[in-house]
């Protein structure tokens, strides 16, 4: 079997799609794939194991869980456990999931912490289970795919948060400023098995494949050495998830576009666009009624609320406006939190290597900046970035902990020998020191770049570029 001996590493053959600036309803596609009828769509469907279970579709599915990487799961391997293991049991494992005698190992459930604080429960699947879900995922998503509204941006092909956050800017601008934002009271773990099975079965016919689904959400949760059976939700961490919490939404998005709303969906984050705060409170009082009677789906009431667009946030971005014109910005709670972190990483009481602390601090400047490059920040992160460089020249001072050590580093940088005697012998703090002339001369900003730090303004003006 070719399966997984390529050293090629996985390509996402996915591009950026533009944003779409029309209408907002779905692509209308009855059968769900275009050029067909719907008589050759279920002859289709009916035979997915197959085509599941194909070398071709298993390799590719190996190489997305080996791109992901993640942590393992209750049984302990590790992705680069997984190769060897197929190489030995890929034929057995084919053989029993076309007889269907596979059986899915239960999630291990760890504990993650949210942005807006305390914890986020994540069923993390054996790395096995992983490439089995995405194989599933792979072949089922092309006959969901094309029906899903152009108003839902998580978890698809092609279409990102930015993407999401571009809609919602287009539905304000159109003087839909007050918004109706929505949150699901944990969506994820409140899913309904049957419904989600009801609706997964009107476009896929092979019932083998509905049956080995039905497994892995039924497949129960490893807490604290117990196994605890899950006759609801679908727990965030395996390939699955995604697909099934678009598949169990898009009813609500085609009710959503049924009444003529502006909305945009990222996953559970859902915010409708109106134009006053009475039609606001009468669509969330009404969606309330239609989640719940509908897909056994509670809203969260002290969460969700209807405001002017100013006052809430999406996807971690807030707006204002100038000149006329809506802008996004980073809230002030997003920098707090950024901040937190950066202390932890330039801790001067955590003993780290410098490079290994550059290396974080890198990780998360271009992870952050990445992610709210649409917001202007220009100033704030010019600021930003001189506070984080007088947080690395108070860990450096704090390893020169000796007087000859400070001494003799400081001439090596470039410091008179008097000036590099007195500093060396100062009773000064080491975060007043920080801010010195001296540790300004020796410890200069492009030092710091020769040694890896990667600043947040030009990594900004970097990726400004690109947009």
């Amino acid at each position: 079997m070719r399966l997984l001996g390529q050293k090629t590493s996985y390509e996402d053959s996915l591009g950026e799609a533009k944003l779409e600036t029309g209408g907002n309803r779905g692509v209308s596609s009855k059968s769900g794939v275009s050029g067909i009828s719907e008589a050759k769509f279920e002859r289709y469907t009916e035979n997915l194991l197959e085509a599941i279970v194909s070398k071709k579709n298993l390799h590719e599915a190996y190489k997305q869980v080996k791109k992901n990487n993640g942590s393992h799961g209750v049984d302990g391997m590790s992705v680069s456990e997984l190769l060897p293991y197929l190489k030995q049991n890929v034929d057995s494992l084919v053989k029993d999931l076309l007889e269907e005698n596979y059986q899915p190992q239960p999630v291990r459930r760890v504990e993650i912490p949210k942005s807006s604080g305390g914890t986020r429960p994540l069923g993390i699947p054996t790395v096995l289970d992983r490439m089995i879900q995405q194989a599933i995922k792979i072949v089922i998503e092309k006959y969901f795919e094309p029906n899903f509204s152009r108003n839902s941006y998580g978890f698809r092909p092609g279409k990102s948060a930015h993407d999401a956050l571009k809609r919602a800017k287009v539905y304000i601008e159109k003087v839909r400023n007050i918004a109706v934002d929505m949150d699901l009271e944990k969506f994820f773990d409140n899913i309904n098995h049957d419904l989600l099975m009801t609706k997964i079965a009107k476009r896929i016919k092979d019932k083998r494949v509905l049956r080995l689904i039905r497994k892995y959400l039924n497949s129960g949760i490893m807490l604290k050495g117990m196994l605890v059976k899950n006759e609801k939700g679908a727990p965030q961490g395996g390939p699955l998830s995604p697909i099934c919490s678009n598949i169990m939404l898009d009813s609500l998005d085609k009710e959503l576009e049924k009444r003529g709303l502006t909305f945009v969906r990222y996953a559970d984050d859902v915010t409708i666009y109106v134009k006053s705060k009475r039609a606001g409170r009468r669509v969330l009082k009404s969606i309330t009624r239609y989640l719940a009677k509908e897909l056994k789906l509670v809203v969260n009431q002290e969460k969700s609320a209807v405001d002017i667009v100013t006052r809430r946030k999406f996807l971690g971005y807030s707006f204002y406006y100038s000149s006329g014109d809506v802008h996004f910005r980073v809230p002030k709670k997003s920098f707090e939190k950024l901040k937190d972190k950066i202390r932890k990483i330039t801790n001067r009481n955590v003993s780290m290597n410098f490079d290994l602390r550059m290396k974080k601090l890198k990780d998360l400047v271009v992870g952050w900046v990445n992610y709210f490059k649409l917001a202007n920040m220009k100033a704030k992160l010019k600021a930003l970035d001189q506070w984080v460089r007088r947080r690395l020249r108070t860990t450096i001072w704090k390893t020169w902990k000796k007087i000859s050590t400070r001494f003799k580093n400081l001439k090596k940088l470039g410091i008179s020998r008097d000036k590099a005697w007195e500093f060396a012998n100062t009773r000064k703090g080491y975060w007043r020191i920080s801010n010195s002339p001296i540790l300004n001369r020796s410890i200069t900003n492009k030092k710091l770049i020769k040694r890896g730090y990667i600043s947040f303004s030009s990594q900004y003006n970097k990726v400004k570029l690109s947009i």
